[in-house]
């Protein structure tokens, strides 16, 4: 028997796992969405949008990744009438199986989770990008970033490759689908090794 469908929220950006999402809802089809998640104690999948664009307009066609991220809502405010804003956080990435755009314009689908990341210990060799990124956490943190308002949640994992290439993969700037390949990818030490290289070609290294 196939699990319940989960909801979908199609974006311009990957979400990864440990990854902190911070988002404004105003469509009617979100908010509903959310009010259910928080209802059920439920996370929604994040997806990133191959064609389309994340506010519905008419004759707009949307196309969608076939792998993502389930978020889960640790905070919520609703400041105004039509207005939520939540803070989420990245848990298990998945892959569609087959989804489904219901007439209220809400993205459905039937997901397989995928493995966590292996625990495998930052090399010798790549250590530079744990300290690069240890580094940056240190000044936010000088500055005085409020905790909540850092791009980077604790807890902070900076011997584990997979939370390492993680962090880096979002923060840099390079298009979505290069992103979404490093998503895909299930070996975190692979990972991290191309993050490196990324960070070689950007001049963070």
């Amino acid at each position: 028997m196939n699990a319940d469908p989960i909801a979908l929220f199609p974006l311009e950006t990957v979400l990864f796992p440990g990854g902190y999402l911070p988002l404004q809802i105003f469509e009617v089809r979100y908010l509903d969405m959310i009010k259910r998640a928080i209802a059920d104690g439920r996370g929604f999948g994040v997806v990133s949008l191959a064609a389309g664009a994340e506010v519905r307009r008419p004759g707009q066609t949307e196309s969608l990744a076939g792998v993502g991220t389930i978020a889960t809502i640790r905070a919520s405010t609703a400041p105004m009438a039509g207005l939520m804003q939540i803070e989420c956080i990245g848990t298990t990435r998945f892959s569609i199986s087959s989804s489904e755009c219901l007439r209220n314009g809400l993205w459905v689908a039937q997901v397989q989770p995928l493995a966590a990341d292996r625990s495998i210990a930052v090399p010798d060799e790549l250590s530079d990008v744990a300290e690069a990124l240890g580094s940056l956490i240190q000044t936010l943190q000088d500055e005085h970033v409020e905790p909540g308002a850092m791009p980077i949640q604790a807890p902070f994992l900076l011997d584990q490759c997979g939370w390492v290439a993680n962090r880096w993969a979002e923060l840099l700037p390079m298009p979505v689908a290069q992103k979404l390949r490093l998503l895909e990818l299930d070996n975190p030490l692979l990972r991290l090794e191309l993050v490196q290289d990324l960070l070689h070609e950007h001049g963070v290294l």
